[in-house]
């Protein structure tokens, strides 16, 4: 008897790579795999499109020697924060959700993404992008006035981004899960169509460190609100005792599984539904 596939899409954290988040997740998949004998699991690990020079990586400093040419590091993002720009810019996003809605068209579809840090903010970016009816929040943040009303005055006026242009004809059903590690979401009224008319709909677990220095618990605690339903009160919150990182010890790896299996088996049982419903002989 085949198995079903279980197809994860894996988006590594700022100056990380496909290959250094697979070393890194290693424990997480393995568990899965495990978890579900019945599904032939698979993982996909893309690598970010903007490869970052040192000066990119946080804490750098500039050796007082005469400066040597740049060297190339094998470090990626899927976009670069600008410093400068009020209201909050990413700079390359664009091609970032590009780069993922390539592998999305090419090796999908996937049932789920998992993401870490920045690869946690674009995986929630790219959930409400496949979701139904989200072009028409993009529509409306488009007017600088509407984007702008209700945001804090320290952050700027802007007009919303507008939909990205890789996902118009995408052909690539609504995730089913997201796992989000150490994830934020993107900050001021550019990115508003990605969070709300209407909040996030795709199901999202929340793992966060409660002594991450990196991600600050306010932009974690935004994404949070930014989903629909009481994440907190229905168990899509998880803490760990540490810092900026995917947690490997068992209780956070099961945690990682009930989740996948509830959203899994919620997903079952609606299509059973449905099934039972098309095939009563019942005028409607």
């Amino acid at each position: 008897m085949s198995r079903q596939p279980l197809k994860l899409l894996m988006l590594h954290g700022y100056t990380q790579s496909g290959p250094l988040f697979h070393a890194k997740s290693r424990a997480l998949i393995k568990h899965i795999t495990k978890a579900f004998p019945l599904h032939e699991v698979s993982a996909i690990y893309p690598t970010a499109p903007l490869r970052l020079n040192p000066a990119d990586i946080p804490g750098y400093e500039p050796s007082p020697d005469p400066p040597a040419p740049e060297e190339e590091i094998e470090a990626y993002g899927w976009y670069r924060r600008s410093n400068t720009a009020t209201p909050p810019e990413y700079l390359g996003l664009g091609d970032g959700l590009s780069a993922v809605a390539k592998v999305l068209g090419e090796e999908g579809p996937f049932d789920g993404v998992i993401g870490f840090s920045q690869g946690a903010a674009v995986a929630a970016m790219v959930a409400a992008l496949l979701e139904t009816g989200r072009k028409d929040a993009f529509t409306f943040f488009a007017d600088e006035a509407a984007a702008s009303d209700g945001v804090a005055a320290g952050e700027g006026r802007a007009a919303g981004m507008a939909f990205p242009e890789s996902f118009v004809g995408l052909s690539h059903p609504p995730f089913k899960f997201a796992l989000c590690y150490s994830g934020f979401r993107s900050p001021g009224p550019r990115y508003r169509a990605f969070y709300e008319r209407p909040a996030v709909q795709t199901p999202i677990l929340h793992v966060l460190g409660s002594l991450d220095a990196v991600v600050d618990d306010s932009r974690s605690r935004a994404l949070i609100e930014a989903c629909a339903g009481e994440p907190g009160k229905e168990g899509k919150v998880v803490w760990h005792p540490g810092g900026h990182f995917l947690p490997s010890q068992r209780p956070y790896l099961d945690a990682a599984v009930k989740f996948i299996r509830e959203q899994l088996e919620g997903n079952a049982k609606k299509d059973a539904d449905e099934e039972d419903v098309n095939d009563m002989d019942v005028p409607f």
